[in-house]
């Protein structure tokens, strides 16, 4: 069995004169959390309509789990979980019965049936909600219920469409968890806009605008490309002396600007920015301790995904 999931040779789509996708090569191994971004209109919702079957590339191939979505789009599709960003569920039924109806849709039935659903209950940290309505549940379940129906026939291939949407932080950091524990034995595809949720759960990030793929790497490793790292400094609060710190910060050879940071009780802070690549950490250390200021912390880092998303796709949507 091949080791990739899904892939994509010179994909494209028109509608009429429009290019939606331009030759779009990638491919996603088994196993992989990948975060499949780009601003509106940029492409992403039609390369998820070709690999889920629901539209024709008018140029290229792409394969799911070794099915080709154009020749063979039913075994393409059985390959595939799709949980869309409007949950598809019947809010009356109680949700075991809703899973039910999900696994008979799937062709599951009897004891593989009841099999599956305990597993994607048990996968989607469900088992006190299998006999409440889904009209009761917070939304946060509500995601859940539709992972799970998205899980129920264990494909190989889950594709979660903006799976965080309105969701409030701890029921976020709640579903994130759970797709982390899923990706561990399934692919998973996130499109998703909320850039820091790609940031802490994916593997790897591909980046559409206009039509073409313009980034695809780890998120480290496209930080580390953008250069340009910022650093990040806390010093005691010291009154009036620590006041004068942003001064003599801009004073250091090579930094770009000093911006005040949020700063914690007792501390102050600031944000660095350089002109160039070189290290700055030993020069600020020691205009720290010229200034006669208290260090609580420095730290160097690369640029958020959302800098880079804006650099690599600003003026091209």
């Amino acid at each position: 069995m091949s080791d990739l999931v899904i892939e994509a040779k010179d994909l494209t789509k028109h509608y009429g004169d429009f290019v939606a996708i331009d030759k779009l090569n990638f491919a996603v191994k088994r196993g992989e959390i990948v975060g499949l971004l780009g601003p509106n209109g940029a492409g992403k919702s039609t390369t998820m309509k070709i690999l889920t079957c629901f539209t024709a590339p008018t140029e290229g191939t792409a394969s799911v789990n070794g099915h080709d979505v154009f020749d063979s789009p039913l075994a393409a599709r059985e390959a595939i979980g799709y949980l869309p960003e409007s949950t598809p569920l019947y809010t009356e039924m109680l949700v075991y019965e809703y899973l039910q109806f999900a696994a008979e849709m799937r062709g599951l039935k009897g004891a593989d049936a009841k099999k599956r659903i305990k597993r994607a209950v048990e996968q989607t940290s469900l088992g006190d909600m299998v006999g409440k309505e889904i009209r009761a549940l917070s939304k946060g379940y509500r995601q859940r219920v539709g992972l799970a129906q998205a899980l129920v026939h264990e494909p190989p291939l889950l594709i979660l469409d903006e799976p965080m949407s309105g969701l409030d932080p701890n029921q976020a950091i709640e579903v994130r968890d759970v797709i982390k524990e899923i990706g561990k034995e399934r692919t998973v595809i996130l499109s998703t806009h909320n850039l820091p949720e790609v940031q802490v759960t994916c593997d790897r990030v591909l980046i559409i605008a206009r039509g073409k793929i313009v980034a695809d790497d780890t998120p480290k490793a496209l930080s580390d490309r953008a250069g340009r790292a910022r650093y990040l400094l806390a010093l005691l609060d010291e009154g009036e002396k620590t006041s004068a710190a942003k001064a003599q910060l801009e004073a250091v050879a090579f930094v770009s600007e000093v911006r005040a940071g949020e700063s914690a009780k007792g501390e102050r802070s600031f944000e660095i920015l350089p002109q160039n690549d070189d290290d700055l950490r030993p020069a600020i250390f020691k205009a720290v301790v010229a200034g006669g200021h208290t260090l609580v912390g420095l730290q160097r880092e690369g640029q958020n995904l959302e800098e880079i998303f804006r650099q690599l796709t600003v003026g091209k949507a």
